[in-house]
């Protein structure tokens, strides 16, 4: 694998892969690769080749069947991130049920430590650094290292793994006023190279607002200048930042809907990729989200790592404003 035309941009995808059972009307699918790092890292690849992506996880091999990382090997994705450890690997029950699901966390893996990121990483720093953790395997000090070793990188952050409370197996979202406040750490921390994404129930609940426009608007009060995602289903989504106009991106209409698995995490990828390749004006912002929703209406068509479609097919789909109403 050659990685040397630093022309092209550059990702860092960090957080568990995962192994996920998908349960949907009652029937019980085989186990996939799961996690936002395994749906990000393949929908881009399949998106464009023009993009160096590298993934950073740790891999349990008592449970982990090595054929899952198939699709991702056959990809061109550096793996050289991941650390396999004699534990078991991060498995979830997803039990789908009238656009909504339950979530059953079986085993984790191990948490991510900065000592476990080759030199090689460390010595190309990435333009984008996407933190995509599913169940709190990232800290505080983990972001402040590699802020400080990539001051110039931006830094995305995908809400669900920070604030998800796990009991005896079962994963809810809940406000806590320690998740609370070292989210808000990590916010001033990175500053204006943030983007923070959340869902319509996650943002609502960490910023303790009901209006979804006073969500947006509350994190535009922070003294940081980010810029936050919300991502709203069948609605759409909403993305702010201070000084700026609220976007509202619609939803593109898909074929059929199979399993909404992993659409936020395509419609982030797809949205960081073409912001890295822009002027990062906020009409650049509002375009790349357009591509992104699009693409993310592709990957509910089908179950599992499998619902991605090139930039080709995307832009047709986006050209055609078939939206979601």
């Amino acid at each position: 694998m050659t990685h040397q035309n630093k022309k092209l941009p550059s990702l860092f995808f960090i957080g568990h892969i995962a192994i996920d059972t998908i349960i949907r009307f009652h029937k019980e699918h085989r186990p996939t690769l799961g996690g936002s790092v395994s749906f990000c890292s393949l929908s881009l690849k399949t998106y464009t080749k023009d993009v160096i992506i590298s993934v950073i996880s740790s891999i349990g091999k008592l449970n982990f069947d090595n054929n899952l990382l198939d699709i991702i090997k056959d990809k061109d994705i550096d793996l050289r991130g991941l650390k396999w450890t004699d534990t078991y690997n991060t498995n979830f029950i997803l039990n789908y049920y009238d656009h909504s699901r339950n979530l059953t966390l079986k085993s984790k893996s191990p948490n991510l430590e900065i000592k476990d990121i080759p030199e090689v990483y460390l010595n190309n720093p990435p333009d984008i650094i996407v933190l995509a953790p599913l169940c709190n395997e990232i800290s505080f000090d983990y972001i402040s290292n590699l802020v400080n070793h990539f001051p110039n990188s931006y830094v995305a952050i995908d809400l669900q793994g920070f604030i998800r409370n796990i009991d005896n197996g079962n994963v809810s979202i809940i406000r806590d006023d320690n998740i609370v406040l070292n989210l808000k750490r990590i916010i001033n921390l990175v500053d204006e190279k943030l983007f923070l994404k959340g869902s319509e129930h996650e943002m609502k609940v960490l910023s303790g607002k009901d209006d979804i426009y006073e969500v947006m608007n509350h994190f535009n009060n922070f003294e940081s200048k980010g810029t936050y995602i919300m991502t709203l289903g069948e609605k759409g989504s909403l993305i702010s930042k201070k000084g700026e106009r609220i976007l509202k991106i619609p939803a593109f209409q898909s074929r059929i809907v199979t399993d909404e698995t992993g659409a936020g995490d395509v419609y982030y990828a797809i949205f960081l990729y073409e912001f890295i390749r822009s002027d990062k004006s906020w009409a650049s912002i509002e375009n790349a989200a357009y591509l992104g929703s699009s693409a993310a209406s592709f990957n509910v068509e089908k179950t599992g790592p499998y619902g991605f479609e090139t930039k080709e097919r995307v832009l047709d789909r986006t050209n055609y404003k078939n939206y979601l109403r």
